[in-house]
């Protein structure tokens, strides 16, 4: 009897252990959700973005146009590149002979057609002053005419009739003075206005031909920082050099301000959630791979587009460097990177 009774207490003392031993794991697994929660990081998501490095301030000088010239122009000095510049200084200077001496001859013939001008008015004066005094003796003429006639009662009919003779002449004689002296005046009046407008656009050439002198020197609009330009030169595309001959319009050096420099950058429609207000972004430099600059999302085209036939569609995006570096350069290529889902900057303070 003592024996089943030791048996019956090893039995429930075994069925008591089992069950602490189950019920230990589980109360671990239902704590372990709850430490979890509040311990996990926010997911980051990176979004890396390619692009091109611009200047938000830039101007391009260009080969000179010049009025009247067909062909090249010859480049005599251009500004080192990477060179400062401010507003109005000279970056390149081209060959004015030829402008030079078009200038000497254009103003030879404005001269000589002003002198024209002057002698044509004094001929003038002097024709209309010699025609003045050919009317007033007509005038005289037809005066003394018409006194003779006044004695006709007491001269004799023929001499009566000569008088009426002579009193017709003279006024015809004055009134064809009266109208060829109009005339003469219109015609003088032409002539002259002809060797004004002839002078007048001579005038304007010579002005021209100054204008071109002026332009054989460009100038810098903008101050900032010189950069060569690629263009065709010799068969092959490379840098303007002191000696070559150049186009019209072509693109000789570009001025920036490197104090203000942006990325423009294609962004995949999928990552287009990304581009918000205040998105923080850092642009490497694929020339400076040891260079990274802070920039900032400023804005980015409203509509995504598509290459044609591409099913691909992409935002243009433009991303503002907060800092500078001396080594920036336009048309260089940059990675912008975004981290999105990061606690924002100072959420742990």
């Amino acid at each position: 009897m003592r024996g089943s009774w030791c048996e019956f207490a090893i039995a429930i003392s075994a069925v008591w252990l089992a069950s602490c031993s189950h019920s230990s794991p589980r109360s671990a697994l239902a704590a372990a959700p709850a430490s979890a929660g509040t311990e996990t990081p926010k997911a980051r998501h990176e979004v890396r973005l390619t692009g091109i490095l611009e200047a938000v301030h830039s101007s391009k000088v260009l080969v000179p146009q010049i009025w009247g010239q067909g062909g090249p122009v010859t480049l005599t000095k251009l500004i080192p590149n990477g060179s400062q510049v401010k507003e109005g200084d000279v970056v390149a200077r081209f060959d004015a002979t030829q402008q030079a001496d078009m200038v000497r001859d254009t103003q030879a013939k404005y001269d000589d057609l002003g002198h024209q001008v002057e002698q044509k008015a004094a001929q003038n004066r002097a024709d209309a002053e010699q025609r003045t005094a050919s009317l007033r003796q007509a005038e005289g003429d037809l005066a003394k005419a018409e006194m003779e006639l006044q004695k006709g009662p007491v001269l004799a009919e023929i001499v009566r009739l000569e008088d009426e003779v002579k009193v017709d002449i003279s006024r015809k004689h004055v009134e064809s003075l009266k109208k060829s002296n109009a005339l003469h005046d219109k015609a003088d009046a032409a002539a002259l206005r002809i060797l004004e407008l002839q002078r007048d656009r001579q005038k304007v050439t010579l002005e021209r031909a100054q204008t071109n002198v002026a332009k054989m020197e460009a100038r810098a609009n903008l101050s900032g920082m010189v950069a060569h330009q690629n263009l065709y030169r010799n068969n092959s595309m490379g840098h303007a050099q002191d000696g070559d001959q150049l186009f019209r319009g072509q693109p000789l050096v570009s001025i920036f301000d490197p104090k203000e420099m942006l990325v423009r950058c294609a962004v995949g429609e999928p990552d287009g959630a990304a581009l918000v207000k205040g998105t923080r972004a850092t642009v490497y430099l694929d020339a400076y791979p040891d260079l990274a600059l802070p920039a900032h999302f400023e804005f980015a085209s409203p509509v995504a587009s598509s290459a044609l036939g591409s099913p691909i569609k992409s935002f243009t995006a433009v991303f503002k460097l907060d800092k500078s570096d001396a080594r920036l350069m336009p048309d260089l290529s940059a990675a912008v990177v975004l981290v999105t889902g990061a606690p924002p900057a100072g959420a742990g303070q």
